[in-house]
């Protein structure tokens, strides 16, 4: 009860140290009212550029993208788990717009993570300069996406880093396909489901080596995560901090992991486990194409608040799966959730904003409050991406 009373009291608080930017952002959703649909190629420039913007904007200034803008604090250091997966996104969209300058702000971004990469071939958790630096088994997963198309794109540079990073994943991983040490200290300690979207990163691997052992360990880590899936497609253990009630974004990592399982396997068990988990998030959609920031076993929503790069991350698994399946309703549930996340984007206006993609809708939402995240930004592009290759394929262009 006291907490209860209490509640208004902490939250006007908190309203009274924003920053002006920041309460005028906070009125404006708190309205709940969207701004207009700008369409998929106006959003595609303005959020390939903002993360141009963040690259150049890091607070640490080393080639890396900043984790983020904030209406109170301003630009952050750079991320090297995120910088990690920009890359392959980025090198598309430059491989798309025949962008040399685009190309090369990518090959900043690699030799940069080369640069940090730890002794043992892992990465540390957070952004850079935080402490403790130690290996951590989830951001290595996620730079080894960068690393393998570096690979793809640049040549011998990045093989090298990318083997050690892989090698030291199988070499640190259980015998049962879990990793259970060498967690972020940055998330709650245990064991998580969501790890299979680092070990995504194994597959790309295992595409540009001769290393079996690199996909035997992924895929060994995938079937681990499918014994903690529940029938209806619920994942335990699968957030940073809530595991009864995950964050959309983990889940979408969840799924991300199983979907590309099933791409580079071909084996049904892994289609049939992402529908499942699939289906669930369509019944979680709402009529305006958001999701729930964090849902319950039941995929009943636990917030009101919706936390955008997860509404993204679903978007282009609902994508993917609709091109396998031929299920419209993935399709239609993606056009939906990708428009939603859209009309949260600013196409015009200060280059801080413009572009970027913020944590949560509303933003005093509990997942990146007040922040424009560079992931959100990049799973928005990805999304997009899908979209595009989706509506031309359904066009014949």
């Amino acid at each position: 009860m006291i907490a209860h009373v209490l509640a208004p009291l902490s939250r006007a608080l908190a309203y009274s140290r924003l920053t002006d930017k920041a309460r005028v952002a906070h009125r404006a959703d708190r309205a709940g009212v969207l701004g207009p649909d700008a369409g998929i190629e106006r959003t595609l420039d303005a959020a390939v550029a903002w993360l141009c913007h963040a690259q150049d904007r890091s607070r640490s200034g080393d080639g890396g993208v900043a984790r983020h803008f904030s209406l109170t604090s301003g630009w952050g250091t750079s991320y090297p788990e995120t910088t990690g997966y920009i890359v392959p996104t980025l090198l598309r969209c430059a491989q798309l717009r025949k962008d040399e300058l685009l190309r090369a702000r990518v090959k900043r971004m690699l030799d940069w993570l080369v640069s940090i990469q730890l002794s043992c071939g892992a990465f540390s958790g957070g952004v850079i300069g935080e402490e403790p630096v130690v290996p951590v088994v989830f951001n290595t997963g996620q730079i080894l996406l960068g690393l393998a198309a570096g690979v793809r794109e640049f040549g011998a540079t990045y093989r090298e880093p990318m083997r050690r990073a892989a090698s030291w994943l199988v070499d640190v991983q259980d015998t049962d396909g879990c990793w259970r040490r060498h967690g972020s200290p940055f998330a709650m300690a245990g064991e998580k489901t969501y790890d299979v979207h680092g070990a995504w990163g194994l597959l790309e691997a295992a595409r540009l080596t001769a290393e079996p052992r690199f996909a035997d360990a992924a895929l060994a880590n995938m079937r681990w995560a499918l014994s903690r899936q529940h029938a209806n497609g619920w994942f335990e253990d699968c957030c940073l901090g809530d595991p009864a009630r995950p964050l959309t974004h983990t889940l979408g990592y969840a799924l991300r992991g199983i979907v590309e399982a099933h791409t580079f396997s071909k084996e049904q068990a892994f289609l049939e486990a992402a529908t499942r988990t699939a289906d669930g998030l369509l019944s979680a959609l709402r009529d305006d194409g958001s999701l729930p920031g964090r849902l319950e076993r039941r995929w009943d929503a636990a917030v009101r608040w919706s936390c955008l790069t997860g509404t993204a991350q679903v978007a282009h698994c609902w994508l993917s799966l609709f091109t396998v399946t031929g299920r419209t309703a993935y399709r239609d549930a993606a056009f939906a959730a990708n428009r939603f996340v859209r009309r949260t984007v600013v196409v015009d206006g200060p280059p801080e904003v413009r572009g970027g993609v913020k944590g949560s809708f509303p933003i005093y939402g509990d997942y990146g409050a007040y922040q424009y995240l560079n992931w959100a930004c990049k799973f928005l592009i990805d999304a997009l991406l899908c979209e595009q290759d989706v509506r031309r394929r359904r066009h014949g262009i």
